[in-house]
């Protein structure tokens, strides 16, 4: 695909980034040189990070990620792109002018950056996400040295499922710095949220994934979670219910056991000819 920029004359005005731009309708969305799909993992556990991205002091309208999408960067190479394995972005609408669902990121169309970029590694791309390949003459940049130089993303985080090794760096000074983990976390405070590895079942697969938490350490929970919490809430409610009916009843039936014991024990006295209606000051 070549794109060719419409013939602008001098005395014509500056046209805005969308008329005279590729947009994502215009770039491409699919490379026919790769082969296949991401395999299983690559789409479960981008899925996971999507559904608990929930950056706390965001509004939802604000907050949008996405799993091997296109990501556009560089105006003067407008075919150039990288696909994250997911990224998130805080601080642009939800939807694409705010009216349409995205068929790529053209980050200079849209009000932001993305914020935060996750790496799953592969055998065969461990090199270039972490920064071990340099960019040959000519040629597009590494993934390394887009998120770093050219988007200048703040967190850069690389997954190992072979090893389960977590690695982060921080955007400082213009260049990624190794992160250290806190309580086995990385703390993201502009979000409000932290990131780290939980052991836990997720669609019905058990292993380590890499999930949300908030700052203070407590699981973001995705919906199928917030359903079964629902449920168990709506249960121990119930139950409670049902205990709170079986005091009652127990109550009433030791009142009405009382009661009886105490006419009983009236009777006696009235057979002994002693009335147990008088009080004392009757005597």
């Amino acid at each position: 695909m070549t794109f060719s920029p419409p013939l602008i004359s001098q005395s014509d005005p500056p046209l805005p980034p969308w008329e005279n731009l590729p947009t994502m309708y215009d770039l491409p969305s699919e490379n026919p040189e790769e082969k296949g799909l991401p395999d299983e993992f690559h789409f479960l556990q981008p899925l996971l990070l999507y559904l608990t991205f929930q950056p706390l002091n965001w509004s939802p309208e604000l907050i949008f990620s996405a799993a091997d999408m296109n990501l556009y960067y560089d105006l003067q190479h407008p075919l150039w792109y990288k696909r994250p394995d997911w990224f998130g972005v805080v601080g642009g609408s939800r939807l694409y002018h705010g009216q349409d669902l995205r068929l790529s990121y053209v980050t200079w169309q849209e009000p932001a950056n993305p914020f935060v970029v996750v790496e799953l590694l592969s055998p065969g791309t461990e090199d270039e996400d972490l920064g071990n390949t340099k960019t040959a003459q000519g040629k597009p940049p590494t993934k390394w040295e887009v998120y770093e130089s050219i988007l200048r993303i703040p967190y850069y985080i690389v997954f190992s499922r072979y090893t389960n090794e977590l690695r982060a760096f921080h955007l400082v000074g213009g260049h990624y710095e190794p992160m250290n983990l806190t309580t086995g976390r990385l703390l993201m405070p502009e979000l409000e949220l932290s990131l780290g590895l939980w052991q836990g079942s997720f669609r019905g697969i058990s292993k380590l994934w890499l999930r949300w938490f908030t700052l203070e350490g407590e699981l973001i929970p995705e919906p199928s979670e917030e359903a079964i919490t629902a449920i168990e809430e709506a249960t121990a409610a119930v139950e409670e219910a049902a205990a709170a009916t079986r005091r009652a009843i127990i109550a009433e039936q030791e009142a009405t056991e009382a009661k009886r014991k105490a006419e009983k024990l009236a009777e006696k006295l009235r057979q002994l000819g002693i009335n147990p209606d008088e009080s004392d000051d009757d005597l």
